[in-house]
């Protein structure tokens, strides 16, 4: 699809992205530098980091892949500064990596609940915590009036509950946590802006065939306001939104991108039968109005 947004929105920028060498996160890889942006994915797999920047490099666009695993400190500290080292500067952090697999709450050990805090929360906290001092006002590559924008890649699980999924809905309710602590801490003292994106079950991605498979989404489709999946594509632009100066008065929120979908229900009825019965308690009601005013 084409983009709303001029081509040079995000020129001169340079984004490091967790995650970012498949799925969602690489759609935002390439769209950030679609529009300007030089590109650094960081991942533990070296064979999706090297083919992730060879499809950038085909269009054009800068990049360059580190390996690292966000729960290690010492990978997060090198990686930032070999981002910088390479570019001169960092003005956006995406934390996208994420780990997730269905599961029911009795049959996930301690180890498998904990493995996916470690890289959801504690890896989207060690990686801001690293990135400050790169995306403060006046940090290494940046003036002194303006600070970076991170944007962390949450969801929509715990807002409500959702089934097998106690790991994961805990994980992104701490990020979405983080992302206000930050935006309000760091907002006002660093000038930089913190903001999530939750997407809703997007197609063609590792999220939906382990949390949703077919099995599931066939039936789920039914109740989607939008009655669709939504595509990468939406979750990048959401992220240009929010990174570029179209957003700069936005801090400390989670920007929705389901369709609808985590505030859809069963109907409990039809449309039709839902006329009709309205119609019958109406007049239901204006007889016994009328009953009592003979009275």
């Amino acid at each position: 699809m084409e983009s709303p947004f001029k081509g040079d929105i995000l020129k001169g920028k340079v984004a490091l992205l967790t995650g970012g060498g498949s799925g969602i996160g690489f759609e935002i890889s390439l769209q950030l530098g679609k529009h300007g942006a030089s590109i650094a994915i960081m991942g533990r797999r070296r064979n999706v980091l090297d083919s992730a920047v060879a499809s950038l490099h085909s269009l054009g666009i800068p990049a360059i892949g580190f390996e690292g695993d966000v729960r290690k400190r010492e990978d997060a500290m090198r990686v930032l500064e070999s981002t910088v080292k390479h570019f001169g500067r960092l003005d956006i952090l995406v934390n996208a990596a994420a780990g997730n697999f269905l599961v029911p709450a009795e049959d996930l050990s301690p180890n498998g609940f904990r493995t996916v805090i470690d890289i959801d929360s504690v890896g989207t906290f060690t990686m801001c915590h690293e990135a400050l001092k790169y995306l403060k006002k006046g940090g290494r590559g940046r003036e002194p009036s303006s600070g970076g924008t991170i944007i962390n890649i949450s969801a929509t699980l715990h807002y409500t509950a959702s089934w097998y999924q106690i790991h994961v809905s805990a994980a992104k309710a701490a990020v979405d946590s983080i992302t206000r602590s930050l935006a309000l801490e760091w907002g006002t003292d660093y000038d930089i802006r913190v903001n999530g994106i939750a997407p809703g079950p997007i197609d063609d991605t590792a999220g939906v065939s382990k949390l949703a498979p077919e099995e599931i989404m066939s039936k789920e489709r039914q109740n989607m306001p939008l009655f669709k999946l939504g595509e990468k594509w939406d979750i990048a632009m959401a992220t240009i939104y929010l990174v570029s100066d179209a957003g700069k008065y936005v801090n400390g929120t989670t920007l929705v991108v389901d369709g609808g979908l985590w505030l859809s229900k069963p109907r409990s009825l039809p449309k039709e039968a839902v006329k009709q019965l309205s119609r019958a308690v109406e007049k239901r009601s204006r007889d016994v109005g009328t009953r009592k005013s003979k009275l």
